[in-house]
């Protein structure tokens, strides 16, 4: 089973928020998730408050080879994690 990280879109209309989840890679956008390992609100203003990230967890998913989406990575690079692909995480 390959496993992404990626976001799942909740909210209402025009006013979205997003949470990190690992993912089983076939299923939907929007289905169940294996892990949620945080969350993300793109209209928050404060920096702090917009985006919360389970770091330890989102270390071991990467350890283990899970694939982040390309926005889930530059989340993840403001979050100060490292999620190069092909970079061994420690």
């Amino acid at each position: 089973m390959a496993v992404k990280l990626r976001l799942k879109r909740f909210g209402r209309r025009h006013r979205p928020f997003y949470r990190l989840n690992a993912m089983d890679t076939r299923s939907a956008r929007d289905s169940k998730a294996i892990e949620q390992l945080g969350f993300f609100d793109p209209l928050e203003q404060d920096q702090e408050k917009a985006l919360k990230v389970d770091e330890p967890r989102v270390r071991y998913w990467l350890s283990v080879g899970a694939q982040p989406s390309d926005t889930v990575r530059t989340l993840l690079k403001k979050a100060g994690i490292d999620a190069k692909p092909g970079t061994p995480v420690a």
